[in-house]
């Protein structure tokens, strides 16, 4: 049976962590992943960095927005079901309602003071996952084998990019970890707490199957199912979510004349300026779309995107959970745990470094950063500020 734990936490303390995570992470959802390490396993130690990366491969094999699903879990075990929508709602409303002012005419980013805080908003994600890579590695990958698999997730990433490539590189970490053959159970960390029963598990895995199936057989009768259809479908076909989705989304909304391509290049590039998940573009595209639009048609393409992914999540925790356990998925998970590093590794170069840093200016701010994050101690809000400033001033820099 599925191990329930009593919640260590409440709603108003997960809300209230998350809002600070929502305000503050930018640089997207890889990005996201050592905004919510630093705050919530290194500062508040909700858990340890092994239960952080078995959550983190779960949102990567998961359809959906890896960063968000992995918040409504971490929000679940601090609280129940309470704390998962608690954790959900304040991650995702600040940059939720940006992106709506956006889709009412507020003004994009211009001039040098704009264009460089956005800059110094790339290159501050460039330390965030700098410093994920090299605290996760230190637990993750302690011995040859291990960092011989982070390098292989790494090497597979670059013959096979994308969200395909990273699935493959966990899954042939998780077997090489397998082989080696060095899991003891349950052994080191808590186990994940989860307020998810079978049946409940079983009910949302066949409810995100009849959405799936039926959406598309109903969209022909009326605007809002079609609406839900779209953005539904979209959250349910992306692994890894973050900037995944686009392609989909362009196809639901540019491609069927729903909004024109300089609308939509428009709300994506403001994405890019905003904390929080890149899901939340959904909320400026449902506004400004056919009726239903305004707030309500922002609101529905929201729900409809996230909807899918959560319910996948929940479909599988409680088995995950028992998966976790047993001493030959532990071995398997510590190869999966490794790659995890690996595409983290990758990551920083591909897309993150390489798009943030243009010239030894941007490595610059990028390296102090760094340094303010790791031997200073700074939170990455504080560090956020800076790089933003930062980047304004390297933009009257000529």
């Amino acid at each position: 049976m599925t191990q329930h734990t009593t919640p260590a936490g409440n709603a108003a303390e997960v809300f209230g962590a998350f809002l600070k995570l929502g305000l503050t992470s930018f640089g997207g959802p890889i990005a996201h992943l050592g905004y919510f390490r630093d705050e919530l396993v290194t500062r508040r130690k909700w858990l340890d960095d092994r239960a952080y990366a078995d959550l983190v491969a779960l949102c990567q094999f998961l359809p959906g927005p890896a960063s968000s699903q992995l918040g409504f879990a971490l929000g679940m075990m601090r609280a129940g079901w309470s704390g998962a929508l608690a954790a959900f709602v304040a991650f995702t409303l600040p940059s939720a309602l940006i992106m709506l002012a956006f889709a009412f005419g507020a003004a994009s980013l211009s001039g040098p003071v704009g264009t460089g805080a956005l800059n110094g908003l790339k290159i501050v994600a460039v330390a965030i996952i700098a410093q994920a890579v090299w605290g996760m590695a230190q637990n993750l990958c302690p011995d040859r084998e291990r960092a011989a698999i982070a390098v292989g997730a790494v090497a597979m990433l670059t013959v096979l990019p994308g969200a395909f490539g990273m699935v493959g590189a966990i899954v042939l970490g998780g077997l090489a970890g397998l082989v080696l053959g060095r899991g003891a159970g349950a052994s080191g960390g808590a186990p994940l707490a989860t307020s998810v029963s079978r049946g409940i598990a079983i009910g949302a895995l066949v409810g995100f199957a009849l959405l799936l199936a039926l959406l598309p057989l109903l969209a022909g009768q009326g605007p809002v199912l079609a609406l839900i259809d779209s953005y539904y479908r979209a959250g349910s076909l992306v692994f890894g979510g973050g900037h995944v989705v686009l392609p989909l989304l362009q196809a639901e909304t540019v491609a069927t004349g729903q909004i024109s391509a300089d609308e939509f290049l428009a709300g994506y590039g403001a994405a890019q300026a905003v904390p929080g998940p890149l899901f939340t573009f959904a909320a400026y595209l449902g506004a400004l779309g056919p009726a239903p639009n305004g707030i309500a048609g922002g609101a529905l393409a929201l729900a409809a995107i996230f909807v899918p992914g959560f319910l996948l999540l929940i479909g599988v925790l409680p088995y995950w959970e028992r998966f976790r356990t047993m001493a030959r998925a532990q071995s398997l998970m510590q190869g999966a745990n490794a790659a995890v590093v690996g595409i983290l590794g990758a990551a920083l170069y591909s897309p993150v470094f390489t798009s943030a840093v243009g010239d030894m200016r941007d490595f610059t701010l990028a390296l102090a950063c760094f340094v303010l994050l790791m031997a200073w101690k700074a939170p990455p809000w504080v560090v956020v500020i800076v790089a933003a400033l930062g980047g304004v001033g390297l933009a009257f820099i000529p």
